[in-house]
């Protein structure tokens, strides 16, 4: 009997290899279940090689996002010569002394800034960010086990997600209050984590591809614990880092000069994307064991 030509066999392994693919990702999903949160989200962690992927996001983030905070703060100050971004940095992180200094001889005016502000500057750091949400993606895409689209697919959706995250920065800016004094003030800093719990809530369903349905309408609430990991380790995590390990380096690393603030916003930097990878497998396991079955291993049909 002829061999059948490659074609028709590669039809024919078919329903064996979906079975097998099946199968395998029950063993997984079982697996993962068994354990505790905090350990499988470890596991998960150094299975996607957490350490790896957090080091090259760090450097997106200290190139992209940290020049684009310095542009926005121009923009909003209406490049003035009277105001610094080092200033405002002082105030929100209550620096005094050589650290303070230091900081504010780093920084410029808002008026330095304006060169900058023209369409191939700022559209330069806008696209430069596209890479960055890649490596989000990426790192999604490791968390949740599941295979990467194509360029141009990423691509697109990774620039989606990339606005979505300068707006939800924008917001979470304008509503939260840096230092709260009074009640409203809380109600407007719980109001400001919003933005991000939405953020991180749609960000698997943008970034992570989707072969087996489980991002369907109908799963969606399941994503809402994406969203709640998001909150308590990106954004109230962040503002802490902000809070109290920014002020110890710069105060540590006074001696370096304005070598130690950028070795200072480096390590934050890479501290918050360590964080974003966390969450990103935090989000992966808490959705596993609260999703039905069906809806994680694409089992179901629309």
């Amino acid at each position: 009997m002829p061999d059948l030509p490659r074609e028709i066999r590669d039809i024919a392994e078919l329903p064996q290899k979906l079975t097998q693919s099946f199968t395998h990702r029950m063993e997984e999903l079982e697996d993962s279940r068994r354990l505790g949160t905090p350990v499988a989200a470890t596991r998960r962690f150094f299975e996607i090689e957490g350490f790896d992927l957090s080091g090259l996001l760090a450097l997106e983030l200290f190139t992209t996002v940290i020049p684009l905070m310095l542009l926005g703060f121009g923009w909003a100050s209406h490049f003035s010569s009277q105001l610094s971004f080092g200033d405002t940095l002082i105030k929100q992180l209550e620096l005094t002394g050589a650290a303070a200094e230091q900081v504010r001889n780093l920084f410029g005016s808002g008026s330095s800034l304006r060169s900058t502000w023209t369409v191939f500057g700022l559209g330069s750091f806008l696209i430069w960010g596209i890479p960055m949400s890649s490596q989000v993606a990426k790192t999604f895409g490791r968390a949740f086990r599941r295979e990467r689209y194509p360029f141009w697919g990423e691509a697109w959706r990774g620039a989606v997600w990339f606005c979505l995250f300068l707006v939800t920065q924008a917001l979470t800016v304008k509503i939260s209050v840096g230092h709260p004094g009074t009640f409203w003030d809380v109600v407007a800093n719980i109001l400001g984590l919003l933005p991000s719990f939405i953020l991180w809530s749609v960000t698997p369903a943008i970034l992570v591809r989707d072969d087996f349905h489980s991002f369907s309408r109908s799963s969606w609430p399941y994503l809402m614990w994406c969203g709640l990991a998001g909150v308590v380790l990106d954004t109230v995590g962040v503002r802490m880092l902000i809070r109290f390990l920014i002020p110890a380096l710069l105060h540590g690393w006074v001696d370096f000069g304005p070598i130690g603030v950028a070795m200072a916003l480096m390590t934050f930097c890479t501290v918050v994307a360590a964080l974003w990878v966390v969450t990103a497998c935090l989000s992966a396991v808490l959705w596993e064991r609260r999703a039905p079955t069906d809806v994680v291993i694409g089992r179901h049909t629309e």
